[in-house]
């Protein structure tokens, strides 16, 4: 049961990793990982400083044990020759404290130069520690710079890529047969529009030809032939055009007219007429 728990635990943990990875915010972990580098050079930073440091340390501690060590021998040369003159004047009383203290001079001389020997080796170590301290923290100088640089890229390609994912969107919306949101699209408005110009053409069709629509036209024509006759008449009435009994009168005249004509003529001239005809 308690495996079970904690299977289900650490499942629980990644799922929540891999939604928050999902949904984190790119520019916001870039900044997170170039903090992190930042944070990291300076810890280096500050090792390298402690590690140069002690170098310097150890300099100094050995600078003085070298003095330290020039000036007991110093001393220790100082109580032999003073020795050697105690014991030349005869005095062999002071030439016997004369070198009891060049022997306590050795002794302090042995024991100075065996820490002064330690403390060299320390040195020469810590030149060596301190030399590479110095070459990580530039090394990881030119790494942190080559992260800005990188970073200036990845926000660079990052507003690109929010740009192209805006400009995909509204290509999508417009290329989208029925769009979402409030304001039509310009196809919807011609779909509409072409709708009702078709239905309105199929009404005017059915419309023309019905039967009502023939009655319409005879009727609309008899009404035009009574306006016309109409004007006519009043046309006769105000002397603007002959009437049609003087109309009839003139053409009946203008047919014996031509009788007339016709019977007057020789027939050796009809004949002859005929025959050129």
């Amino acid at each position: 049961m308690l495996q079970a728990l904690r299977r289900w635990w650490k499942y629980l943990g990644a799922a929540f990793s891999s939604k928050v990875e999902e949904k984190a915010d790119p520019k916001i972990q870039i900044e997170q990982a170039i903090e992190e580098a930042k944070r990291q050079h300076e810890l280096l930073s500050q090792q390298a400083a402690a590690v140069v440091g002690n170098q310097k340390q150890l300099e100094l501690k050995l600078g003085r044990a070298i003095e330290e060590v020039e000036k007991l021998q110093g001393s220790a040369r100082q109580a032999l020759l003073m020795a050697d003159q105690a014991t030349r004047a005869g005095n062999t009383a002071d030439a016997a404290q004369y070198e009891n203290a060049a022997q306590s001079f050795a002794m302090k001389l042995v024991a100075e130069e065996a820490s002064m020997k330690d403390l060299k080796g320390l040195h020469d170590q810590s030149i060596t520690a301190a030399e590479a301290a110095r070459k990580a923290v530039e090394t990881n100088a030119l790494n942190l710079q080559k992260q800005l640089a990188e970073r200036s890229k990845l926000l660079s390609q990052l507003d690109n890529a929010k740009m192209q994912e805006r400009m995909n969107s509204a290509l999508k919306q417009m290329n989208e047969l029925s769009p979402k949101g409030d304001v039509p699209s310009l196809a919807e408005v011609r779909d509409k529009i072409e709708t009702r110009y078709a239905k309105a053409l199929g009404e005017s069709e059915i419309r023309t030809d019905s039967v009502g629509s023939k009655m319409m036209e005879v009727e609309k024509a008899q009404l035009d032939a009574e306006a016309a006759s109409r004007l006519d008449a009043l046309r006769v009435g105000l002397g603007l055009a002959p009437s049609a009994t003087s109309q009839a009168t003139s053409t009946v005249e203008t047919g014996q007219a031509a009788g007339t004509t016709t019977a007057e003529t020789p027939p050796q001239e009809q004949v002859r007429e005929g025959g050129e005809a």
